[in-house]
């Protein structure tokens, strides 16, 4: 089993090298009965500054977050279950800035936000600025599906998810040696006037059999962020959006300007209004219009007919898409 666990991991790296090398981001895959795509953060993602052994652990899991989603939608599943699950491997494993390894705040905690939304009816849920729920994503479509409301947050939100049956677990579930090591770095750093990389989020969109979009962003926010910021994860519009007619759009990056330029549904008002294809729209945004405020981050982007755009404007962005024709591709760098 361990033999075969290795070349599995060995054909997987040897693919995603092979497809880093050549592949752009924009593909065209209108052809196919179901698209997939999931992030992991966007910022300082150089390859000299990740180890061999890392690299294959990030690529390992994004390759598990796919594939499972994957498995939703080939079924014959929905969108919302398949970004759901996407999400959760990611909130699952320390790697990423989400559930399990969520940053820390100033105050040396973690608080999370998360959105999910729904592209044919339009209804959306968040939570923000929670502690104890160990998936934020299932809270956030919980929130959507059993509640009046869109957004809950801090305790009302935890209260909330526990009488919904999710799992409840204390604050310490989130530390990780790593991110406390990083956060000790961080506050080394700000004494120093030194700039600290804050990115790093989570998402998935997804289109499915039945024709249906839906987005997904979970995250840790940004390390030493000030306690109880809440950035652009749990704001629809601005982190999260999806919307049948266009497209669906999950975000990561310096959140208060995707806050400020309601990133997510500017491309899909470019998109509808202005009919700009989704690579035309996703790249003005992220290229043009941040670039030119000095704000960082990507988005991935998938649109009604299954083409994908994954623009950012950082060193790298951890990325990857499986489709129906049994293309699949996971991407880091630049």
């Amino acid at each position: 089993m361990k033999t075969k666990n290795t070349i599995f991991s060995i054909l997987i790296i040897f693919a995603v090298i092979t497809f880093n090398s050549c592949v752009s981001e924009k593909e065209k895959n209108k052809s196919t009965e179901y698209v997939l795509v999931i992030h992991g953060g966007a910022g300082q993602i150089l390859k000299e500054k990740i180890s061999p052994e890392r690299e294959k652990q990030y690529i390992l899991k994004l390759s598990e977050a796919l594939t499972s989603g994957a498995e939703i939608l080939k079924n014959g599943g929905t969108s919302l279950n398949a970004v759901e699950k996407a999400i959760n491997i990611l909130e699952d494993s320390p790697l990423f800035n989400a559930g399990k390894g969520a940053v820390f705040t100033e105050k040396g905690e973690n608080e999370m936000d998360a959105s999910i939304m729904d592209g044919k009816t339009l209804k959306a849920g968040a939570v923000a600025g929670v502690k104890t729920i160990k998936n934020p994503i299932s809270a956030a479509r919980k929130v959507m599906t059993e509640s009046k409301h869109v957004l809950l947050g801090g305790e009302g939100a935890e209260n909330f998810a526990a009488e919904a049956g999710l799992e409840i677990v204390e604050p310490a579930y989130f530390y990780t040696q790593s991110r406390w090591d990083s956060f000790q770095k961080a506050k080394h750093k700000l004494q120093n006037k030194e700039e600290i990389d804050k990115h790093g989020t989570v998402g998935a969109v997804a289109l499915d059999k039945q024709g249906n979009l839906a987005a997904g962003t979970s995250t840790g926010g940004m390390t030493m962020k000030m306690f109880g910021r809440i950035g652009d994860t749990p704001i629809i519009g601005a982190g999260t959006y999806a919307n049948n007619k266009t497209c669906a759009i999950s975000g990561t990056g310096h959140g208060e300007y995707f806050i400020r330029n309601v990133v997510a549904y500017d491309i899909s008002a470019l998109m509808e209004y202005k009919k700009m294809s989704l690579d035309e729209a996703a790249n003005l945004v992220i290229n043009k219009k941040l670039k030119s405020q000095k704000g960082s981050g990507g988005v991935i982007a998938l649109d009604k007919d299954g083409n994908i755009s994954m623009p950012f404007n950082t060193e790298g962005m951890f990325r990857g898409y499986i489709n129906s024709n049994g293309e699949m591709k996971v991407l880091l760098y630049k």
